[in-house]
């Protein structure tokens, strides 16, 4: 065929969708034993959300959103990230008035138009969480705990907590100003994106993964020379509060994430198993986030986590997915006049809550052979096979075959649920 699926979006195809659902299911019981309740948030949103929510000098805002006008006029952007649209939906809706808290997660699709490599696409699917209204470290070493929490569920090995602090609007001036000096000092080694954020946003620079630049940005000033006294106090708190809870961290001077809403605490959580792309998830706190786009003071701390990284972690680390759904019951007909009681016996068997296979032709010219029928029950992964043909149609009964033992006895149609039951009980 001509048509192609575009380059950077790929999709995920039932060898691989069940450990998605796997990764999902355990990462939303996760969130509820920790009180994150799940909502579900636009695709697209206002431009102005990201523009001025993410900051209009990172990659995100200057290179990689899809961004259009609808049929109104209106500029709209697919989101590239969750936290601005779950700040905006909070203060939509009202949920952290009189000060209030919103413990809150959601998962779905994001978009950023960038260059395609290993675990990294131009569509992906996103785990995101956020504590809102809540300024105090306590929040912030929880977030941390709740990913850490999900990913040792899910069996993940072999990963790394790094920790930063970026400042306050009170601290980070004095910090930048000394970035300035430093990086124009270097500017002859900088690359040309890094030479126009300097005097836009010099901690962008810290971010910069070209070699030259981060060999440069190694040596910068750090930033906790800097940090006000509150800040200070904050991130010692931080660092107590996961000593406290038995968690290993590395400080990292660089990591200031790749969007302007974060202040005080910033992490990630890094795989030795993706190479240059290691980080399986990353957030921090984000107290100016809500002014940012026209809100009152909300103080916001959470984590974001890719899908796609996170299963081919799990992947490479032998991690399990648990069990691969397969039916449990494959309903064959041995004959065309016994497709019709097989339909209807499949329906029941559904309703009484098994997972039930049927050959879904229905006159001879679809329908496959009793043999290819069996074949195909046998490689299934089902327990049982019901077998209905002329016989068992004239009399009213249902051949049930064990197919980890191989016996089979015949019953009467009503009897078969209590047959499989009882059978599958004495295992």
């Amino acid at each position: 065929m001509d048509i192609r699926a575009p380059r950077g979006v790929r999709d995920i195809l039932p060898d691989e969708s069940w450990k998605w659902a796997y990764v999902l299911d355990v990462t939303a019981k996760t969130m509820a034993d920790f009180g994150y309740a799940e909502v579900h948030l636009p695709v697209f949103e206002q431009t102005e959300l990201f523009s001025r929510g993410v900051g209009d000098t990172t990659d995100i805002v200057e290179k990689e959103m899809y961004t259009f006008l609808d049929r109104g006029g209106r500029s709209v952007t697919l989101r590239p990230e969750a936290t601005a649209g779950m700040v905006r939906a909070a203060l939509e809706h009202g949920l952290c008035v009189h000060g209030a808290s919103a413990k809150l997660w959601c998962q779905g699709p994001m978009f950023r138009y960038e260059r395609p490599q290993k675990g990294r696409y131009r569509q992906f699917c996103q785990l995101d969480a956020e504590c809102l209204g809540l300024p105090g470290p306590v929040a912030d070493v929880e977030i941390i705990a709740l990913s850490a929490e999900i990913f040792r569920r899910l069996g993940l090995k072999n990963l790394e907590v790094v920790l930063n602090s970026v400042g306050c609007p009170n601290c980070r001036p004095g910090y930048r100003q000394a970035l300035v000096d430093y990086f124009t000092s270097k500017k002859e080694g900088l690359c040309e994106t890094c030479i126009g954020r300097l005097d836009r946003n010099p901690l962008r620079v810290l971010d910069c993964k070209l070699p030259d630049c981060g060999a440069i940005a190694d040596a910068a000033p750090a930033v906790y020379e800097h940090l006000c006294g509150e800040c200070t106090s904050h991130f010692e708190e931080v660092k107590a509060g996961l000593t406290r809870l038995g968690f290993v961290y590395k400080l990292d001077k660089r990591l200031v994430r790749g969007l302007d809403y974060y202040t005080r605490t910033a992490y990630e959580i890094l795989s030795g198993d993706l190479g240059a792309q290691n980080a399986v998830c990353g957030g921090g706190r984000y107290d100016n986030l809500s002014e940012s786009i026209g809100g009152p003071h909300l103080p916001g701390v959470g984590f974001a986590g890719g899908i796609d990284r996170i299963v081919m972690v799990m992947e490479q680390q032998g991690a399990s997915f648990g069990e691969r759904p397969q039916p449990a019951v494959c309903v064959v007909a041995q004959s065309e006049a016994a497709r019709g009681a097989s339909q209807v016996l499949t329906h029941r068997l559904r309703r009484e809550g098994f997972a039930v296979e049927q050959d879904a032709g229905d006159s001879s010219r679809w329908a496959r052979s009793f043999r290819a029928q069996m074949k195909s029950a046998g490689g299934s992964g089902a327990a049982w096979v019901c077998i209905i043909g002329d016989e068992e149609l004239a009399s009213g009964s249902v051949a049930v075959k064990n197919m980890n033992t191989g016996d089979q006895v015949v019953v009467p149609d009503a009897e078969v649920t209590r047959t499989i039951q009882t059978a599958t009980s004495e295992v």
